[in-house]
């Protein structure tokens, strides 16, 4: 060859002084595993705790699942329990308090996933207009704090301003002419509360992830977008809103998926029997039922019919978004 190199017929090179270079074979998947363990190792060694946390907290109690389909006897343990197949879904299925308990459940993650959800959306646009640096950052923190209160505090907190003899709302009311109500034993106003208070103590902390995503637009679209003469709104509009736009879909998709989760500490802090029609959800039952009764298997059962339809809600939301928008989880 002019070049000076030969091929020969068993796939080597040949150079013309004599030489022969054989194609250099890619490494299999075994020896680039070890070969990026070996690279990674620190990085690796960073993460290990992580990872044993949720081998430990999250994949091995899975193991207990199996209580949900056998009759759970603490002395004969998981494995030497009775197995009973559905009989606890059925039971939970027929009850008189299936209707109810799903009902609520979805009312007040459905009520909460619309108001709430855009909440932290417009402040983090809002706060963005800020100009005066030390007002923005007092904005924030004074947001940031209702984070931090406990829920019992919170749910105590609720209860004393909705008191029907001294609290501040009823004062309020009182002022105007209007008689005082007595909040907390009324099914109409549970759930308005239930969501608002939440709103509040969230709003600030969750507009924390779309401010960073803010911070990391180009500042240079901006400037291109004055040239062009466009306004404060525009920018907002056209630039900020689209940005964010990755950023919503994901953290969307998340809250769906744990849209069957209400979070049974501030209901059971709040409720009474009273309010049972509007505010009984699933997660408040699976207690009653579970730690009180001491009902293993039955709770279980629900708490895995509950998990099971979060999932099939994130998947088929992650299958939406990634057709319609091209952004997903996976």
């Amino acid at each position: 060859m002019n070049n000076g190199v030969e091929l020969e017929a068993n796939g080597g090179i040949k150079l013309n002084n004599g030489s022969t270079k054989e194609e250099k074979k890619k490494p299999g998947v075994l020896a680039r595993t070890v070969k990026n363990f070996k690279r990674d190792k620190y990085l690796l060694l960073i993460i290990l705790p992580v990872i044993v946390y949720f081998a430990i907290f999250n994949y091995f109690p899975m193991y207990g699942v199996l209580i949900a389909f056998k009759k759970f006897q603490p002395l004969k343990g998981i494995l030497g329990s009775p197995w009973v197949g559905f009989m606890y879904f059925e039971q939970f299925f027929k009850s008189i308090y299936f209707g109810r308990l799903m009902r609520n459940t979805i009312l007040l993650s459905l009520y909460s996933l619309l108001w709430g959800f855009p909440v932290p959306i417009i402040f983090a646009l809002l706060l963005n207009e800020l100009r005066e640096r030390f007002f923005k950052k007092l904005v924030q923190t004074v947001s940031y704090l209702p984070h931090f209160i406990s829920i019992v505090v919170v749910s105590g907190m609720i209860i004393n301003f909705t008191s029907p003899t001294d609290g501040i709302i009823n004062i309020i009311l009182k002022n105007f002419g209007f008689e005082s109500i007595n909040f907390m034993s009324e099914p109409g106003y549970f759930r308005t509360i239930y969501i608002s208070s939440g709103i509040w103590q969230e709003f600030g902390w969750g507009s924390i992830i779309y401010l960073a995503a803010i911070a990391g637009i180009d500042p240079q679209l901006y400037e291109a977008a004055e040239i062009d003469g466009a306004s404060r709104w525009s920018k907002m509009m056209h630039i900020t809103l689209p940005c964010l736009m990755p950023t919503i879909i994901i953290l969307l998709i998340l809250q769906v998926g744990h849209l069957m989760e209400v979070g049974f500490e501030k209901v059971l802090l709040l409720y009474n029997p009273s309010t049972y029609e509007t505010a009984d959800v699933i997660a408040t039952f699976v207690y009653k039922r579970g730690i009180i009764n001491s009902e293993y298997s039955f709770s279980a059962a629900i708490g895995l019919f509950n998990n099971i339809i979060n999932l099939t809600l994130l998947i088929t939301v992650n299958y939406i978004s990634r057709k319609l928008s091209k952004t997903s989880l996976w």
